[in-house]
């Protein structure tokens, strides 16, 4: 009897305008079991530019939410197999993307309204409603997912700033130190191998000056490139300033190492980089140190480091454009452009 006269009631008021035109794409999911009521609810959604696809029961709503694509929900709350209450608490522990719930009640049942909001209810309507107070509900659960879906969006764009650097897409520096506290941790506690290099563009400045920033860009975002493509996807690569960038290579010994490194030099010198912006090429080389843990001389993070720069430094000031690997006996392999062909 209440459901026939909430039908008549709804369907005798004139048609109320959208709340608002710009959530007139918006997908809204009605579940009740009254299939009058369903329909003057989905009617009345749809004249006011809505999208609307209707369930029988609350546990058909569930497994339509969990299918995506739905950004508001209308529980009644009572139906069969699953409650509107019950749906509610479902649909609020499921994995994926935030969708608001309302759910609809009896004017006289203010103790499940009370626990409806317990258990995280987005609103409700009472029944017999005013379209305008159904509209109005919608509209303010979906304000509440929107808002929702900005907030995510700007935390995943945070996120994403905090983990990659903005002008070569490798890892960031920040990103890096994390993953390599936890890299050298899993290296102690299992035995096994951590390689790691660090590679210096030899002078970027020169191309700066000549082809302006916008080709000196490009060569760093040019280099990364050719760094990643010459590494798995388990290995790290990150802007480790500048010029420089590291490459972490877990679980790979010292022979994998060299091929690793050897291939990145090489490729970096035969690469030509250009900029849409600045006039004419450039040609670059680069110097790479390379350590290992462990050996005997390097058996802490902090030791891994000082290794590393040693052999870079070591790179450099035999004129660059070359790999140096350190040994505890000082350095060891360290091919030039002469022995490159």
């Amino acid at each position: 009897m209440l459901r026939a006269a909430l039908a008549a009631h709804v369907a005798a008021r004139p048609s109320s305008p959208s709340v608002d035109e710009d959530e007139g794409t918006a997908c809204v999911l009605v579940a009740d079991d009254d299939p009058a009521t369903l329909e003057v609810i989905a009617s009345t959604l749809r004249a006011s530019g809505y999208e609307v696809e209707t369930a029988p029961d609350g546990q058909a709503a569930v497994e339509r939410v969990a299918r995506g694509g739905i950004d508001v929900v209308l529980l009644d709350s009572v139906m069969p197999r699953l409650s509107g209450e019950a749906a509610c608490r479902t649909i609020r522990g499921l994995a994926d993307d935030f969708v608001p719930v309302a759910l609809v009640f009896a004017k006289t049942d203010a103790k499940s309204r009370i626990e409806a909001l317990k258990i995280g209810a987005d609103g409700y309507v009472c029944k017999p409603f005013e379209q305008t107070e159904l509209l109005v509900c919608v509209s303010s659960a979906l304000r509440i997912k929107r808002a929702h879906d900005r907030m995510k969006a700007a935390r995943d764009r945070l996120e994403r700033l905090r983990r990659y650097d903005a002008l070569t897409d490798a890892h960031s520096f920040l990103y890096l130190h994390e993953r390599l506290d936890a890299e050298f941790t899993r290296a102690e506690r299992h035995s096994e191998p951590l390689a790691c290099c660090i590679l210096d563009v030899d002078s970027l400045k020169v191309h700066n000056e000549r082809g302006g920033r916008s080709l000196g860009d490009a060569v760093l975002r040019g280099v990364a490139e050719v760094i990643k493509s010459s590494v798995r996807d388990s290995d790290v690569v990150a802007r480790y300033g500048g010029d420089e960038f590291f490459v972490m290579l877990p679980s790979t010994h010292f022979a994998g190492s060299l091929v690793v490194a050897s291939r990145i030099w090489r490729d970096v010198a035969a690469r030509t980089f250009t900029a849409p912006q600045a006039s004419g090429e450039a040609r670059v080389t680069a110097s790479l140190g390379v350590a290992l843990f462990p050996s005997r001389d390097v058996r802490t993070k902090e030791a891994l480091l000082r290794a590393l720069e040693s052999a870079l430094l070591e790179a450099k000031r035999r004129g660059g454009n070359r790999l140096c690997v350190f040994q505890q006996e000082g350095f060891i392999y360290t091919p030039s452009a002469d022995e490159r062909a």
